[in-house]
């Protein structure tokens, strides 16, 4: 038989077997897929399916005229999943010297059957962090020394052989969930559907409270409650210091949406609750009364993606005003007290917005950078993060490689540098007036979590479950 028959013969095999998962990890040069999460499960890997945002031209009224940024404030606490319950952190003192100075493998990291998503919280000098089984830390945050551990998995999930293996529960099923600290508690909201607080100091479980389905997103702790939205687009209010629910709120069901841990934002008596339909809706944090509802959702649909209108991204609250980003094309800026658009923009994210002085940053699914008139709309500047870092991998003697596009996770405005993680391994630092690339960190795997600032340290979480404390 000729060499180039082998060839087509073992391609057909090859292409056969690839189709079962199964198998997937036995082909040769990554021909299968890697051993990470399907290409179903995450933000990063639908990006490079299908493209669906429009491009934007910087303003000419914009164009060369400067903007206001605050200098760097020192960060003390950053108990919530976007630092505060507003989610909302402007510049802060972090990583001035751009290096490393401990990383700690937190336990269980990302896999087919199970991902790490939550956001890093810290208070009262240790870091908190969920592992992908459920696993919460809490480490030194100066040196990374475990202060203890606890797991949260109810006892009947427990993975249980069966006849050879078959049969057994998944421990992989309860993936999701987040952590944030509040009154000396950590609350911990878990695919396994269940909300639990863990006492700070010792890690020991002080309640746990069933839900009825799986909560993805992370908590928010304000007022003594803790805010939480479920996989079926119902908020959810618990009194902190009971566990006990003090009242729903259902948004409209919508099963299609993005695997990040968004997490409501709250100011006084209102709280802003993200959904997967694209519903933002405000409501009274003591009550669950509805006030005001907007949709993010173009009109017009270009692909199949654009139909996922996921609110991945956590809202945001700054100024009496809040900022959203769907998955299907719109950001949004309204009036906290009636919910009346500000401005609106055609751009596709994941990522929470960043207001900070004149302007927001966000940045888009496709990677593009964009700064813009916090008042007006407009746009500064936009910047292809990921010029020259598209690059083809995978495949099997030539054949079916598939391109692959970074996603970006940020930013985090630190020390007078726009920080961003990436799924190559790399935390970037940008000029926060320019767009301009000013240094590279290799953190040795891929992060989809934003970073998050303590005591003058940045902290990153990779993929694969490390921890890493950059000064």
């Amino acid at each position: 038989m000729n060499r180039v028959l082998k060839v087509a013969l073992l391609c057909g095999l090859a292409m056969t077997v690839a189709s079962c998962g199964t198998v997937r990890r036995a082909l040769p040069f990554g021909l299968g897929g890697s051993d990470g999460p399907s290409a179903t499960a995450t933000a990063g890997q639908r990006i490079s399916v299908l493209e669906f945002e429009q491009q934007l031209a910087p303003s000419a009224a914009l164009s060369g005229r400067d903007f206001f940024i605050p200098g760097p404030q020192a960060a003390t606490a950053w108990t919530q999943p976007g630092g505060t319950s507003e989610n909302s952190v402007e510049h802060v003192i972090g990583a001035a010297d751009f290096a490393i100075a401990w990383r700690r493998g937190i336990g269980a990291g990302s896999s087919r059957t199970r991902q790490i998503t939550a956001p890093i919280v810290a208070d009262g000098g240790r870091v908190f962090v969920l592992d992908g089984e459920s696993t919460v830390s809490a480490l030194d945050a100066a040196t990374g020394a475990v202060a203890w551990k606890t797991n949260i998995k109810p006892d009947e999930r427990e993975g249980r052989s069966g006849f050879f293996g078959i049969g057994g529960s998944s421990t992989g099923g309860g993936f999701g969930g987040g952590v944030a600290v509040g009154g000396g508690k950590v609350f911990v909201s878990s695919g396994y559907r269940t909300v639990s607080a863990i006492d700070q100091a010792s890690g020991a479980v002080l309640w746990t409270t069933p839900v009825d389905v799986p909560i993805h997103g992370a908590p928010t702790v304000a007022g003594n409650r803790v805010f939480v939205v479920d996989v079926e687009n119902q908020m959810l209010a618990f009194d902190a210091t009971t566990g006990q629910q003090d009242w729903s709120y259902r948004g409209i069901p919508e099963p299609a949406r993005i695997m990040r841990a968004s997490s409501p934002a709250v100011t006084g008596d209102t709280v802003i609750a993200p959904f997967s339909s694209g519903e933002v809706t405000a409501l009274r944090a003591s009550t669950g009364q509805s006030l005001w509802t907007q949709v993010l959702s173009r009109t017009s649909r270009t692909s199949a993606l654009s139909e996922i209108r996921d609110i991945a991204g956590r809202p945001v609250i700054s100024r009496g005003v809040v900022y959203a980003v769907s998955h299907s094309g719109v950001l949004q800026a309204m009036d906290i007290r009636s919910g009346q658009p500000k401005w609106q923009l055609p751009i596709a994210g994941v990522n929470a917005p960043l207001p900070v002085g004149d302007v927001v940053y966000v940045v888009s699914k496709s990677g593009e950078l964009t700064v813009i008139s916090r008042e007006t709309g407009q746009v500064y500047w936009t910047r292809n993060l990921n010029e020259g870092r598209i690059h083809q991998e995978g495949g099997f003697l030539g054949f079916f490689d598939r391109t692959v596009v970074p996603e970006w996770s940020g930013p985090l405005l630190a020390s007078n540098r726009l920080l961003l993680v990436n799924s190559e391994g790399e935390l970037v630092a940008l000029d926060p007036k320019t767009g301009a690339q000013t240094a590279t960190l290799k953190i040795g795997a891929a992060s989809f979590i934003a970073p998050a600032a303590y005591n003058g340290s940045v902290y990153v979480l990779t993929d694969r479950g490390d921890l890493i404390s950059i000064r």
